[in-house]
């Protein structure tokens, strides 16, 4: 089996990314700050009869997903340290998702951070924030807030969960613990978003996938600009280049190069960190290339600020040893 081989043989990812850029590159250590493992059974999302979702036909990706497979999908891309993003187990089961994770990490060396899942508009959002805190590698959480007019992008029933009067209430523990908070909006959303990151500034919000740019017109791309200006006034958030297949089902560079690069103008290159996405862009892309299209929409950077992107951003926002 995979899972043996990946054992016996002690996979060690290529350290630089010769393989995919020129020789003269000189990235290396690449963290990937945003990725899922999970076990089909778990999911009931997943296991079930395959429905209209925001990342189009995903029959292919209906199976387990395992470190192993992760470890071999990465192998050559240049990738050494990774951050498990929660992946929507089913109601009650968080704790349980992140003690799963927590037991991989502890047999294979990764991922090497956990963000986890707190329903923070649950009577039980105390106790789930408590019992988490005692994973090792938990570094925050994730509940996706995100609403659109198109049912198919919608997560929430309410655009403006954050701004209620109980989640804040309950959002507002997590700044003992110096957790994380990935922080998941449409363009109509941000101006709620600001409002909220205003409200904590002592946590760390990572913005998901560039905003979703979902409407690529140019009022829809219009209108995320002046929401991710807004947002990007605040010091607390940071900008997560990922995702960014989500809407167009493909992995394209040259749209991937043109976001990141407005997002770069607005957050610069201390507050941008990479994430794959995978398994997800399994859907229509290898991993290599996704890691590639990424480096490739920084080249005109310095080294220093690629770097900064691949890696440091990530290792020192998600507290990686």
């Amino acid at each position: 089996m995979v899972i043996d081989y990946i054992k016996n043989t002690s996979i060690t990812p290529i350290k630089t990314m010769d393989n995919l850029m020129a020789d003269d590159s000189q990235i290396s250590g690449i963290v990937d700050a945003h990725h899922h493992i999970w076990r089909i059974n778990d999911l009931d999302w997943l296991k079930g009869p395959t429905q209209p979702r925001i990342f189009g036909d995903y029959s292919n990706i209906k199976k387990d997903y395992l470190i192993s497979d992760f470890l071999v999908d990465l192998q050559n891309s240049g990738v050494e340290k990774s951050v498990y993003i929660q992946v929507n187990w089913p109601v009650k089961q968080e704790i349980m998702e992140a003690e799963w994770v927590q037991e991989v990490a502890n047999e294979f060396g990764w991922p090497n951070a956990i963000i986890g899942y707190v329903d923070f508009s649950s009577e039980e959002a105390r106790e789930t924030i408590n019992r988490l805190n005692s994973f090792p590698l938990l570094r925050g959480v994730r509940q996706q807030l995100h609403w659109h007019q198109n049912p198919l992008y919608c997560f929430q029933p309410t655009p403006d969960l954050m701004l209620e009067k109980n989640f804040q209430k309950n959002f507002a523990l997590i700044q003992d613990f110096g957790w994380t908070f990935e922080l998941q909006v449409f363009s109509s959303q941000m101006k709620n978003a600001s409002v909220f990151a205003k409200t904590f500034p002592k946590v760390k919000m990572m913005l998901q996938h560039c905003g979703m740019p979902e409407d690529t017109s140019d009022a829809g791309m219009e209108k995320w600009r002046v929401g991710m200006q807004r947002l990007a006034e605040h010091d607390n958030i940071f900008c997560k280049f990922s995702g960014l297949g989500t809407f167009i089902h493909k992995n394209d560079p040259n749209f991937i190069s043109d976001i990141t690069s407005e997002c770069l103008d607005m957050f610069g290159d201390k507050r941008c960190i990479f994430g794959s996405n995978y398994p997800i862009e399994k859907i229509w892309s290898d991993y290599d290339s996704i890691v590639k299209a990424f480096i490739d929409s920084t080249s005109n950077l310095s080294i220093e600020s690629q770097m900064n992107i691949m890696k440091y951003n990530a290792e020192k926002f998600y507290k990686l040893g």
